[in-house]
């Protein structure tokens, strides 16, 4: 329901006897009985005035009209203080066979038809060249197996102008129904648009404790998605991160607790969808207290129900609650909540089901227990969390039984849409399972305006508009303003702010992304020097050090090993630390918890991010144009089980 003043768009469509319909543009004429109640653009956009009663909205295409009643009415549980009610819209629709859209198409789509609609293969490649146009064998593929989407990846989206293209392609390849063209444009270190804006991330957001940055965020990030023709993005991540050896999660996570995760993935999630962009909670029912990557193999999480719906599930549910368009799932296995076990294909050994592919978590944990009602899409199933212990077809009859309605990246497009077809055929999958699934895919379809256009607008248009709005101004503000307030200054003896005097010389020490740290604090001191080292410093490098105002070193880590104190990276910080006088300043480029490894250096900032934003944020810090506001998201554990620092620590000056 809009509120007084709100606006909504109304699309037309022609609907067809074969049952799919598409979008209608062309020579369409709306009008509105009231204006004193709504008004309606050439565009279809409605307008509400904020005065209570019925008006009627007509729409006529020359041939053919049709119209909805639009109901204001004051909505007394909104009053705010003594102040007037705010209203609530109703939409009435007309009654009547016609407007059982999406009944009548499942009624009338072929079985294969059906099953297309829940295949999301992903072309990253084609006979070894990254695919950055549409090719005829790609488009052949769309349409021999009605495919319902496709996923897109950093190769395929190199600039604005041709991924406005690519995904106009797209969309022109499909016969019938609209495709859902999607991406993981996460934030962070899943940022996939190589021409848009590079936002620090989740953990960075969880940081800065802002719902407000958090819904900018998503806003930002579905506005320029919406404008290349992208509507599912695969985001946010609503894990919990509270197991600091979780090699895949990480930075992508808000934080460790629930409250905050559920809070500012909610914000994340409403900017995103307020730009007409599908959301997706991943990863159900939590990737986040794992040590293994799913990637490379099956992770487990041991809890019983109860802590469960306390923590990993509270999230999910706050994000159900808000609306959120889809979820996906996790390769995880979850044995307190189904306990199944099967045979894997690896080495015939025992293990337990993984929750996408089980029945007991996905329908009746997730829509049963919770109430979910939106769109379940799988992990990518060429993860070796699958691909390992089942056959590619197994996988995905599984995920299908088990409630799921797309199945992600499946391997083997040809052999996958046959052996589901078979499947029916044998009855091994009912026809009602998959008619379930592809109600609710047209459902979100028709919510987000994801339709076939009879008269698309030309690319050159579409071209302008994303080049207006990808890489904004406006959006780069937001950028800068998530990194600011993100870092978070965890130790400080008396070593920040540096005020150098203009001869004083600052050595920057690092080495992968060791050149973006120097270039941002050169800004600020022109005496700047870099030592690019990954390992032990020569006498001659710890020289140049001992003679500078202070050391900088940059750490990077991804994995446990990469911080352990054995790690060559770690031995060369505490060297640093041990051999010279001349104070310490390190810098967790993206995992916060770097400094378990050295934690006796002068100074420690967490960033979260290795995006451009976020070093220009550090550099300001250090060299004190700004204040450091950034609380710890996580704890940071000590290597004898005790706690370094603790969630919610933060120092500023």
């Amino acid at each position: 329901m809009e509120k007084a003043g709100g606006e909504f768009h109304l699309k037309a469509l022609h609907v067809y006897h074969e049952g799919h319909f598409t979008a209608a543009s062309k020579n369409l004429n709306w009008t509105t009985s009231n204006k004193n109640v709504a008004s309606v653009d050439k565009n279809g956009v409605v307008k509400i005035s904020g005065k209570t009663g019925r008006t009627f909205i007509t729409v006529n295409d020359g041939t053919y009209n049709d119209r909805m009643a639009i109901d204001v009415k004051p909505d007394p549980a909104a009053r705010q203080g003594k102040g007037k009610p705010s209203f609530k819209v109703e939409v009435v629709k007309g009654k009547g066979e016609r407007y059982n859209l999406i009944e009548n198409a499942v009624k009338i789509m072929s079985i294969e038809e059906k099953v297309g609609q829940m295949l999301m293969p992903d072309f990253r490649n084609w006979k070894g060249k990254d695919v950055t146009e549409m090719l005829p064998e790609i488009e052949q593929l769309v349409k021999d197996y009605h495919l319902g989407g496709v996923i897109l990846f950093r190769e395929n989206v190199v600039t604005t102008e041709q991924t406005a293209k690519l995904v106009a392609d797209y969309q022109a390849a499909t016969e019938k129904y609209g495709l859902f063209l999607t991406i993981d444009q996460e934030g962070g270190i899943i940022t996939r648009l190589q021409s848009g804006t590079d936002m620090p991330g989740n953990m960075a957001l969880g940081a800065t404790r802002s719902e407000e940055l958090a819904h900018k965020v998503g806003k930002a990030i579905g506005g320029e998605l919406s404008a290349l023709g992208i509507n599912v993005n695969f985001a946010p991540s609503f894990d919990i991160n509270n197991n600091p050896d979780n090699p895949v999660i990480g930075v992508r996570s808000f934080g460790e607790d629930p409250e905050l995760v559920a809070k500012l993935g909610v914000a994340y999630t409403k900017g995103l969808q307020a730009t007409g962009t599908a959301a997706t909670a991943k990863h159900f029912p939590g990737h986040g207290d794992t040590a293994t990557d799913s990637h490379l193999g099956l992770p487990e999480v041991p809890y019983d129900k109860e802590r469960l719906k306390a923590v990993e599930l509270y999230p999910f549910q706050k994000a159900m609650e808000a609306g959120i368009d889809a979820i996906m799932t996790a390769h995880v296995t979850f044995p307190k909540i189904d306990g199944t076990k099967v045979i894997s294909k690896k080495d015939g050994t025992e293990i337990n089901l993984p929750a996408t592919l089980s029945y007991k978590v996905l329908t009746e944990l997730m829509r049963e227990e919770m109430g979910y009602e939106g769109l379940i899409f799988t992990d990518a199933l060429n993860m070796q969390a699958i691909t390992d212990h089942f056959g590619p077809v197994d996988a995905v009859i599984r995920a299908v039984n088990a409630g799921t309605d797309i199945v992600l990246m499946p391997v083997g497009l040809e052999s996958v849409a046959n052996g589901l077809l078979g499947a029916v055929h044998s009855g091994e999958i009912s026809v009602d399972r998959i008619e379930a699934s592809v109600k609710r895919i047209l459902a979100l379809k028709l919510k987000r305006g994801i339709i076939k256009e009879e008269n698309p607008k030309p690319i050159k248009e579409k071209i302008a508009n994303a080049l207006q709005v990808v890489g904004s101004k406006e959006n780069k503000q937001v950028e800068r303003e998530a990194a600011e307030k993100s870092v978070t200054l965890v130790k400080n003896n008396n070593a920040l702010p540096l005020t150098p005097n203009t001869d004083d010389k600052i050595v920057v020490v690092g080495s992968t992304y060791s050149s973006d740290l120097f270039n941002a604090l050169k800004g600020y001191q022109a005496n700047t020097m870099l030592i690019n080292s990954s390992g032990p410093l020569s006498e001659a490098q710890l020289n140049e050090i001992r003679s500078s105002k202070a050391v900088i070193v940059g750490t990077n880590t991804s994995t446990v090993s990469g911080r352990t104190p054995s790690n060559a990276q770690m031995r060369m910080v505490n060297q640093l630390k041990n051999e010279t006088d001349t104070p310490v300043i390190a810098v967790g480029i993206r995992n916060p918890y770097d400094i378990m490894a050295f934690p006796n250096v002068d100074a420690y900032l967490a960033q979260y991010s290795f995006r451009s934003a976020s070093f220009n944020a550090t550099a300001s810090i250090i060299f004190g144009q700004l204040a450091p506001t950034g609380k710890l998201p996580v704890t940071i554990p000590n290597y004898t089980g005790g706690v370094l620092y603790q969630y919610g620590h933060g120092l500023t000056y």
